[in-house]
């Protein structure tokens, strides 16, 4: 690019202004992709956390489903009465540009569906247990949906700003010395020619008519 650019002081200062404007965006991005991050971390963390919540209820509501059925037979029957849940929500934020999702299931108190007759204790932990484990599951979408985005905009990110740090940022930095240079090779020779010319005059000058 600098071996083809013509060396003038409009160019000098259009290499100037990209390469500030280049400086400029890498630092805007480095400090995006470091915000996200930090996110993304706090995120994987609390998914973890939510996750192992999830093991340890779905383990405690399958344990009550098994005595339930031991003593009151499968719940078959029991089951088709529970019904179908679409209280499910979907929102969005915006961290640094990156729509993230808030998924959350609108709290609604509804009684027991099924019959106090033939059902025990057990069958009622089991049904609490996996109403736990839906409002878990759905606070891990969310946040396993979150970290995928997070990830994804900070590769492109990090592309976007290695293109600028290694690409971008030394090939104006290498037109702006190209420039320079051959402008001040310009003034020398501009200077050299000047006092040639003044000798000259002066010799003139000297020599008389």
């Amino acid at each position: 690019m600098a071996a083809q650019t013509v060396p003038t002081k409009g160019n000098l200062l259009a290499a100037k202004k990209s390469l500030e404007l280049s400086r400029t965006g890498f630092e805007l991005l480095d400090r995006k992709r470091n915000i996200l991050i930090r996110e993304m971390m706090l995120l994987i963390d609390r998914a973890s956390a939510i996750q192992e919540k999830i093991d340890v209820t779905y383990a405690q509501a399958y344990k009550s489903l098994q005595m339930a059925n031991i003593a009151s037979g499968l719940c078959f029957e029991v089951a088709r009465t529970v019904p179908l849940d679409d209280n499910l929500n979907v929102a969005f934020r915006s961290v640094m540009g990156v729509e993230i999702p808030m998924v959350s299931l609108e709290e609604q108190p509804q009684p027991v569906p099924y019959g106090m007759a033939g059902t025990n204790s057990m069958l009622d932990r089991a049904y609490d247990r996996f109403n736990e484990v839906k409002r878990l599951t759905a606070e891990l979408a969310e946040v396993e949906n979150s970290v995928y985005r997070l990830a994804d905009a900070i590769k492109k990110t990090q592309k976007r700003a290695n293109a600028l740090k290694n690409i971008m940022i030394p090939r104006f930095e290498s037109t702006v010395k190209f420039i320079t240079d051959a402008l001040e090779e310009k003034d020398r020779e501009e200077f050299s020619r000047l006092k040639v010319i003044k000798r000259q005059k002066s010799e003139k000058a000297q020599g008389g008519p």
